[in-house]
């Protein structure tokens, strides 16, 4: 038997009367772009891209801030998942860094655009959206580190500071991420090629940092 969706309820001026967090956060996404940030937009338009009361919108977030915040936590959150899965997913022809680079490619091309919400909030957003970038992009660096370690051990290649290596690399593939969102489609293919080599030299380059330690105890 099939089930009937109740239509949201609306009231007499056509705007809903009821709404959910999720909704909201898609919408907002929805109103972002190359020359639009999450500080730039006004709780109004949020409320007319979901269509809801400006008042609704307080039944879920104090602030525009706090629907800031709420989606770089969701962009950090979603997007860990999805590398992660890439690294996870490596094969004889597929090593983990180009497995992980073009997962993290292939986000910018999407309509989601949570990588952009990352990219773009940590370097032109508020204090308090660049301290939740930065608590996003640490996070990043602890699962990174944990699976160099897990592979340093599996291949038995050592591995010098990896908590740095893992910030090294973290860094370096988020901060030409935000220099590729200006890239054609066409530009991208080089580019991850370009991405991947850099993030093997600092990998051969702690492999074998690691290998010299050794050899001087």
């Amino acid at each position: 038997m099939s089930t009937i969706k109740t239509p949201p309820v609306q009231t007499t001026s056509g705007r809903r009367a009821s709404i959910s967090r999720e909704e909201i956060l898609q919408a907002t996404l929805g109103l972002l772009g190359p020359h639009r940030s999450l500080s730039s937009l006004s709780l109004r338009e949020v409320a007319r891209a979901t269509g809801m009361a400006p008042n609704s919108f307080y039944r879920h977030f104090p602030d525009m801030d706090a629907l800031a915040i709420a989606l770089i936590d969701l962009a950090g959150t979603t997007l860990r998942r999805i590398i992660g899965e890439a690294r996870h997913r490596v094969s004889a022809e597929r090593s983990v860094v180009r497995s992980s680079v073009e997962a993290f490619m292939e986000q910018l091309n999407t309509n989601q655009k949570l990588l952009h919400v990352l990219l773009r909030e940590g370097s032109v957003g508020s204090p308090a959206f660049r301290d939740a970038v930065e608590r996003e992009l640490r996070f990043f660096e602890e699962e990174l580190c944990a699976d160099l370690k897990r592979l340093a051990k599996l291949n038995n290649t050592g591995l010098y500071e990896p908590e740095l290596t893992a910030r090294a690399i973290t860094r370096l593939v988020f901060a030409a991420g935000a220099s590729a969102m200006d890239l054609s489609p066409e530009q991208h293919a080089s580019f991850t090629q370009e991405l991947c080599i850099m993030v093997r030299m600092i990998i051969v380059g702690t492999q074998t940092m690691s290998r010299n330690q050794e050899n001087r105890l």
